[in-house]
């Protein structure tokens, strides 16, 4: 341990400096100064040639750029400020536009016509005049000095003096040219050496008669020009307007600075002057619209801009040294460890002397080390390949281990295609001893003769690999038994390169079993399609997934394809089976055909099936059977009827009576003279009431045997037991039988057959009399209640004192053709029960413990949606 310390520090560590070859001692003196000093120098000489480029190019660069840029901001900022001026401009014709068509000025213009005897002293108004509206309206937008009324020669005939200003006295009569040019006219020009503008437009009374014009006169002055440049921040900028041809100002927006009359030699050393033409106006002189910048800004601009390009300079070249002598002296340092590590790591890794790593330049130290680490290199390279051929050895032997114990067959073969290799699982699987398939043709001895192209395709597929082109590795086909039976397998090519030429393995996979399960699971899968109901499935989304061809039918009613969303009302339908997790039937009703569909959800896959199932014959049936139960219910009405025949004469006897004897007392009053037609007239009304009764009674006669559709309706419980207890009326006196009417006081709303609820009423209360004529008088007794039971539901009561119903003949009152009455069909409550349980309601039957029996009928109250949605 002791000797490999010395070793590293040492003369024993490896190459000393005299040691070097006298190829790296050329530059003596580069070698003596350390890599950060070295790196400080040549950061400074580049430093100091980069700031003396800049300092020769830079300040030539921007002078040029911001010459250019100064032309472009002037060219803009000038083009700016005309396009405000225009539009303020613009603003004076829009108000007199305003002005001369508001219906002030029409409607005083209606009564005055002027005529060319009277006078031109003008009417001059110091306030609003009554031909214009409030000045609120338009002073907003423009402040005129003077607004003038003209004739239709020009003349003024009323003035409004805005600002309390002399009027220039050109103004008095202005030129007809110039009215007739247009509607709206916009005029520039100079009076009495000021600039003017001038908007007028023609005037017109409540009838469209032209009157005249209407003239804005505006001075075009220092507030002029500053309102024209409102909200934009002046920077010292002045805008004026320019004589062109004698090139001075005639006003601007800074008289302070540049007076009217200043010439543009003048202030061409204060200002940068840029003047555009406008020609919109017309106007008698040749006016340019003008915008100065000074000077003064642009200087300062120019000193800024330069001062930083100074402080770039200078910040440019400071980092360039600092950057450069940085990363020169990180490299430096990061060569003196990579040099150390690299030096034990050779040590450690190829053994033998190192170079010593001295202090001085790197460079030429890690030049020399790098080629003493090629030589090592070299030499360790030698005996790498020697212990690489010794392991390939071994890896042979191992590959034939494993291809002998594989499970797939593997074949080698040579381009030519005969067998080169032949392992143990081939020859189980095809029954040929190795030692007698070497160099056999593969495909002849191995391919059943039916895949003799596919394989050919696949060894196409090779070559074309081998210019380049990826082939698909595997393939199924069927391959041949030495006993000639031919079996599925999957067919795999992989090349090997070897030192003089390319063989192939072929890897073949006996698939049997997996093709049986496949046809297991095709069967399977067909299972559904061959299906004659229609069966679908949907995932969470709503997406159509699978759907039968018998589901075709329900497609088309969705409107939709495989593969595409079903419809909004049954996504939410599928939402909630997957939110309860349970299953859901509904039925469905498309092209005459009803459907019932289950829905069945399998959440762990986030899928649903719907499995249909085709019920119009059912429902069909079930119709023709609701048919048949009215028909029945109309026999039984029909019967019931003949029951009550007797009854029913006695009761429409009684009115027919009454209305013949009123008639015959009418006849002999009207034969007598001395009667008072008051007494004729109650009889009348006698005569109208009894046929009113008698009609009342054939009416609901006739709604009771009428044979009817089924149609429900909104009704109250206590009026249809009323309206019953008024059919028996006769039957019960016939008997000495009171019906007491115990009625809920509230009105009890049920929704049913109005008819076929009667008629289970009536076929009640008539079995209870018929119970009651088994006891003697004074014992009959007979009830009917009605009263709201909990959850909405409806309660008819029949009670009677009868002899009740024995135990024996309780357990078959509600079957077909069972009576306890002689002579009885045995059809009443079969028919009664049949109705009740199709009004979602239900009928009972017990003995009562007083003696007698109670019949009950429940039905489901009505309620309104408002009033549904409250409970």
């Amino acid at each position: 341990m002791t000797s490999h310390r010395e070793n590293l520090t040492g003369d024993g560590y490896g190459l000393s400096i005299s040691q070097i070859p006298p190829r790296l001692t050329k530059f003596p003196l580069l070698r003596r100064i350390p890599m950060p000093l070295l790196s400080l120098l040549i950061g400074l000489l580049c430093g100091i040639s980069i700031w003396v480029v800049l300092e020769q190019v830079q300040p030539r660069a921007l002078r040029k750029i911001f010459s250019a840029e100064l032309s472009t901001r002037m060219d803009q900022q000038a083009r700016e400020t005309l396009i405000r001026f225009e539009n303020y401009l613009t603003a004076h014709s829009s108000a007199t536009r305003l002005l001369s068509n508001h219906r002030l000025l029409s409607s005083y213009l209606e009564p005055i016509y002027w005529y060319d005897s009277d006078g031109y002293s003008p009417l001059i108004y110091y306030e609003n005049p009554p031909w214009l509206p409030g000045a609120s309206l338009w002073q907003t937008l423009v402040r005129p000095s003077h607004i003038l009324l003209l004739d239709i020669k020009g003349r003024t005939r009323e003035l409004y003096n805005v600002r309390r200003t002399s009027l220039p006295g050109e103004l008095l009569s202005v030129d007809e040219l110039f009215l007739n040019e247009s509607r709206v006219q916009s005029y520039m020009t100079t009076l009495q050496g000021k600039p003017y503008l001038l908007v007028t437009d023609t005037t017109e009374d409540a009838t469209g008669t032209n009157m005249g014009f209407l003239t804005m006169v505006t001075p075009i002055d220092s507030e002029f020009l500053k309102a024209s440049q409102q909200g934009v921040s002046a920077s010292g900028v002045v805008v004026g307007l320019l004589d062109a041809d004698e090139q001075r100002f005639l006003t601007s927006s800074d008289p302070a600075s540049v007076a009217g009359g200043t010439g543009v030699d003048e202030i061409a050393r204060e200002y940068l002057v840029t003047s555009q033409s406008f020609f919109e106006y017309g106007g008698d002189f040749n006016i340019q619209f003008a915008t100065l910048v000074p000077l003064s800004a642009v200087e300062a601009t120019s000193q800024r801009v330069a001062r930083v390009a100074r402080h770039q300079r200078v910040v440019a070249a400071a980092t360039f040294i600092t950057v450069f002598t940085l990363v020169f002296y990180l490299l430096s340092e990061r060569l003196n460890r990579m040099l150390r590590r690299m030096s034990g790591f050779s040590r450690i890794a190829l053994g033998g002397e190192q170079p010593v790593i001295e202090s001085g330049n790197q460079i030429f130290v890690l030049e020399d080390w790098i080629r003493q680490f090629i030589r090592q290199v070299r030499r360790a390279r030698d005996e790498m390949r020697e212990e690489h051929e010794s392991e390939m050895q071994e890896s042979e032997a191992l590959k034939q281990a494993i291809m002998e114990a594989a499970l797939d067959a593997i074949i080698t073969i040579d381009e030519a295609g005969q067998i080169v290799e032949f392992n143990h699982t081939a020859e189980e699987m095809f029954g040929h001893r190795r030692i007698n398939v070497i160099e056999a043709d593969f495909q002849s001895l191995i391919i059943e003769p039916r895949s003799y192209r596919r394989f050919q395709r696949l060894l196409n597929r090779f070559s074309a690999a081998q210019a380049g082109i990826q082939p698909d590795a595997r393939s199924e086909m069927e391959a041949r038994r030495a006993d000639g039976t031919a079996f599925p397998v999957e067919v795999a090519i992989k090349p090997i390169q070897l030192k003089d030429r390319v063989v192939l393995t072929v890897y073949m996979h006996d698939i049997s079993n997996r093709k049986k399960a496949e046809q297991e699971i095709n069967s399977l899968a067909k299972f559904p399609a061959e299906s004659p109901s229609p069966v679908l499935r949907v995932n969470r989304l709503g997406v159509i997934t699978y759907a039968n061809p018998s589901s075709d039918h329900l497609l088309e009613y969705w409107g939709c394809e495989r593969g595409q969303t079903l419809p909004q009302y049954w996504r939410r339908r599928i939402a909630e089976v997957f939110a309860s997790g349970r299953d859901l039937e509904t039925e469905l009703t498309c092209d005459r055909r009803t459907y019932s569909l289950l829905m069945a959800p399998v959440t762990d896959l986030d899928y649903v099936n719907i499995y249909g199932r085709d019920i119009t014959d059912v429902h069909l049936a079930e119709q023709q059977a609701r048919q048949h139960q009215q028909e029945l219910v109309h026999v039984s009405r029909l019967s019931t009827m003949g029951e009550m025949a007797t009854g029913l004469a006695h009761e429409l006897n009684q009115p027919l009576s009454a209305i013949a004897n009123y008639a015959n007392g009418c006849t002999r009053r009207l034969q007598s003279s001395g009667r008072d037609k008051e007494d004729l007239i109650y009889a009348l009304g006698q005569i109208n009431s009894q046929a009113t009764r008698a009609a009342e009674i054939i009416r609901r006669l006739r709604s009771m045997v009428g044979k009817q559709p089924p149609v429900r309706s909104v009704a109250d419980i206590n009026d249809l037991v009323r309206e019953v207890c008024s059919f028996v009326e006769f039957d019960a006196k016939k008997s000495q039988v009171k019906i007491e009417q115990a009625l809920s006081l509230e009105s009890l709303k049920i929704k049913v057959d109005v008819v076929q609820i009667e008629q289970v009423l009536l076929n009640l209360i008539r079995n209870a009399l018929d119970a009651l004529l088994e006891v003697p008088e004074p014992g009959r007794r007979l009830v009917v209640r009605t009263e709201r039971m909990a959850e909405n539901s409806i309660l008819v009561a029949v009670e009677d004192a009868g002899s009740g119903i024995d135990a024996e003949a309780a357990a078959h009152l509600f079957e077909p053709f069972f009576s306890t009455k002689e002579g009885g069909m045995g059809m009443g409550l079969v028919i009664s029960q049949t109705i009740v349980e199709d009004h979602n309601g239900k009928i009972t039957a017990e003995p009562l413990p007083e003696g007698g029996s109670r019949f009950c009928v429940i039905l489901p109250g009505y309620l309104k949606i408002e009033e549904a949605s409250a409970i």
